[in-house]
């Protein structure tokens, strides 16, 4: 008897152990099937040292937007600046806000990019809680296009407490005055999570510039997009403070038919 209880204690103490171990290497598995998904989603954005920011991979037209929040810009350092195959491509240029505001560094950048070969765009920032025509109207006073630029940008960031449904209300009127007035369809910029939560489908058939930080693929949003947002805090020559770095989704063919003519 004695003898029986030893052999079952041991027989036991080896179903133990051997559990033990699928356990383990099962764990060991999953860590390594976790790293490779970490390495391969990681493989999407490579580091640019220069720009002091990881760039998505994959995208040949690379931009920034600026404001009068980043001083006074050097555009010809702008458009020399090059980290191994990115260059500044383009610029969005803050012009307008609200009813009667004007970016005080509006007409420098304006000017300076132009002159330094670097494709620029116009954009207002939006109040929702103002007239959307008013607004499309002190866009139009302060902003020529010239054929060779990007289309005029509606910048919505923020409801102040308007419902929604006026807010789209305003943003529509925006739009409409503006392609009257310019005959080219406006840009929406905007968060992906706005875009969801406020816009949805109501503005699809206008081009979407869209801000999403610390996704490794693309912007969350199901709808096409035209530019994706996906850093603030980019280095550039001739800039003194960070600044917003874009990316184009397609090919230089789509990018030039974007353009106003």
């Amino acid at each position: 008897m004695a003898k029986g209880k030893r052999s079952k204690k041991k027989s036991g103490n080896k179903s133990f152990l051997v559990a033990s171990v699928i356990v383990a290497a099962l764990s060991v598995f999953i860590w390594i099937q976790y790293l490779i998904k970490q390495k391969k989603e990681a493989a999407h954005f490579a580091l640019y040292p220069d720009f002091g920011i990881e760039v998505p991979l994959g995208y040949s037209i690379h931009g920034i937007d600026v404001s009068n929040y980043q001083g006074n810009i050097h555009w010809p350092a702008v458009a020399q600046m090059q980290d191994q195959d990115i260059s500044i491509k383009f610029a969005f240029i803050k012009a307008t806000e609200g009813l009667n505001n004007v970016d005080r560094k509006f007409k420098r950048n304006w000017q300076n990019a132009k002159e330094s070969n670097i494709t620029r765009g116009a954009y207002h920032f939006f109040l929702a809680t103002k007239s959307g025509r008013k607004q499309a109207q002190n866009f139009i006073k302060h902003v020529q296009l010239q054929p060779g630029d990007l289309p005029p940008v509606l910048d919505i960031e923020e409801l102040y407490g308007v419902r929604p449904d006026s807010m789209r209300s305003r943003i529509r009127a925006w739009l409409t005055t503006v392609e009257e007035a310019y005959n080219v369809k406006p840009v929406i910029y905007t968060s992906a999570s706005f875009y969801k939560n406020f816009l949805g489908h109501e503005f699809d058939e206008y081009p979407l510039w869209v801000a999403h930080y610390f996704v490794k693929e693309q912007p969350g949003v199901a709808e096409g997009w035209y530019f994706w947002q996906h850093n603030a805090t980019g280095k550039v020559n001739g800039i003194k403070t960070r600044v917003d770095f874009n990316v184009f989704s397609g090919d230089t063919t789509l990018f030039k038919s974007l353009l106003v003519q």
